[in-house]
């Protein structure tokens, strides 16, 4: 009897703010379906905003400020995000008052969890409370309340935010990905060896599944 396949590492660097990675992991998910394959996905840490101020900033005013969108463009971006959401399961429910916010304490957190073997959970956790319950994931207590609704102890949770105690351990994670060439999100990273950046749809997902399942025949 043949045993099992090794299931593929995929590597994600993302952050939770980025409405283009939990995109890009569904349609993963589409394409995982589709060819029978398993995965061990790991998160890593990116922030597309790292000197965005605690009380964050309007989601439209943010976009006019760095990229120039215009409030037609901005509507026509997030009713494009909505309707594609809605093909892969996934739901965002922007507003004008929508806010862009910091990821750092985010990230420290999803760090924590992976060392009690809930960060995929964690992750998917917040990229809902962000697109889709419009709550801030910068809020040391929403990110506390959204732990512990995966299973892990809020309690403990708040301690490594309040504390920082996976600050430094979360900057040098970040610095690693940095120093690759990373400078968009997300991208994902296939067997160790094969890198795919932005979403690339369920289809363009399987081919990478499938090279790497003959290369492992």
């Amino acid at each position: 009897m043949q045993p099992p396949p090794t299931p593929l590492q995929i590597d994600i660097v993302s952050d939770v703010v980025c409405p283009w990675c939990i995109i890009g992991f569904k349609q993963l998910e589409q394409a995982m379906g589709a060819t029978g394959m398993g995965a061990y996905v790991r998160w890593h840490p990116f922030e597309l905003n790292p000197q965005m101020p605690p009380e964050g900033q309007n989601l439209r005013e943010h976009l006019a400020e760095k990229y120039g969108t215009t409030p037609e463009q901005s509507r026509t971006a997030r009713q494009r995000l909505t309707d594609l959401g809605d093909s892969l399961g996934f739901t965002f429910n922007y507003s004008d008052d929508t806010r862009m916010v910091n990821t750092f304490a985010a990230h420290q957190l999803l760090d924590w969890a992976a060392e009690q073997n809930l960060q995929h959970p964690l992750k998917m956790a917040l990229f809902a409370a962000f697109f889709t319950e419009g709550k801030d994931v910068s809020d040391h207590a929403v990110l506390a309340a959204t732990a512990g609704a995966v299973g892990l102890d809020p309690a403990q949770a708040r301690s490594v935010l309040d504390s920082g105690s996976h600050a430094e351990q979360t900057r040098a994670k970040q610095r690693v990905w940095l120093e690759r060439g990373i400078s968009g999100v997300p991208a994902m990273v296939f067997a160790g060896k094969y890198l795919v950046t932005g979403a690339q749809g369920a289809e363009g997902y399987a081919e990478v599944l499938r090279r790497c399942a003959a290369e492992a025949a």
